[in-house]
């Protein structure tokens, strides 16, 4: 669903609104059309929840796989 993020330039609330085709969001507060759009982020849910998920520390290095994870990595800088 296309929900957006706005700040309303008159009364400075900052709100969602579900917005469909080309209907025009308004604000709650004081029912004025002038918004800022804001830069919203998104969340995003997965079935097998974050307890299944290994936390980055858990995993293998990205440079060279060692199961040590991240500050366990055997190789040495190649300054």
């Amino acid at each position: 669903m296309p929900i957006f993020e706005y700040v309303c330039k008159d009364c400075q609330h900052a709100f969602e609104a579900l917005v469909l085709g080309k209907q025009r969001a308004e604000c709650p507060k004081c029912q004025s059309k002038k918004l800022e759009p804001q830069l919203s982020v998104f969340a995003v849910s997965t079935k097998s929840g974050a307890a299944s998920r290994p936390s980055l520390a858990e995993g293998p290095c990205g440079s060279c796989s060692n199961a040590g994870g991240p500050g366990g990595c055997p190789m040495k800088n190649f300054d």
